[in-house]
């Protein structure tokens, strides 16, 4: 739970990076970045807020009266010290920036960092699945005869689907490093990303991805 409210608190201050936003509208966007598998409830953004609010990450404003509630609409907005804050995680460079959550939060904001910082948390990430692949692939190969068929194929398939991300971050890598991102082939012929989760869906094109929720 508190990986995953550090994961909603970079992804509020990227948000209110761009402007103010009232609560329903910041609940709209971050479930468009989260993805349809991780559905944000008022119960897990407010918590979130209200320690930004109590660590002057962000203040509330108040706007007119709404016409069918009657009722003052809160806004968010950033402080300086929410800027600063967004500022120094986007530029933070570890394990955690290519953790599943946190990556695709990141890779939701690259436009805000530098080109070195952006190949560092890419790199960070393809080793970090090329790892997992290789593990997994080790244990396919000793328990397909040990499990069924339809065990097998799910094994298979994240496999499949961790190969196609490794793929895609690749493509990235080498667009980035030849200077011109728009170079970026499109996912659908070439394997873009996805998570490693067989559930998880594969975006059309290469644009920010959306989080994924494997672990």
């Amino acid at each position: 739970m508190a990986r995953r409210a550090e994961t909603i608190e970079l992804a509020v201050l990227g948000l209110l990076h761009e402007g103010p936003m009232h609560g329903y509208e910041l609940r709209k966007r971050l479930n468009l970045m989260l993805g349809w598998g991780r559905v944000l409830s008022y119960g897990s953004l407010y918590p979130t807020l209200k320690k930004m609010l109590r660590g002057a990450l962000i203040e509330e404003t108040t706007t007119t009266l709404t016409p069918v509630t009657r009722r003052p609409r809160i806004v968010y907005q950033l402080t300086e010290a929410g800027q600063r804050e967004f500022e120094r995680l986007m530029t933070e460079v570890g394990p955690t920036a290519w953790e599943d959550d946190n990556f695709d939060i990141r890779f939701a904001f690259f436009s805000r960092t530098d080109m070195e910082i952006r190949l560092r948390v890419l790199e960070g990430r393809r080793t970090r699945l090329q790892e997992r692949l290789d593990r997994v692939q080790s244990q396919l190969a000793m328990t397909q005869k040990e499990v069924d068929r339809y065990a097998v194929e799910l094994q298979r398939h994240g496999v499949e689907s961790v190969e196609r991300e490794v793929r895609w971050l690749s493509d990235l890598i080498n667009a980035e490093r030849s200077g011109n991102p728009s170079t970026i082939s499109n996912p659908s012929s070439t394997g873009g990303h996805q998570s490693a989760t067989p559930a998880a869906a594969e975006p059309a094109t290469v644009q920010p991805p959306e989080v994924s929720g494997q672990k």
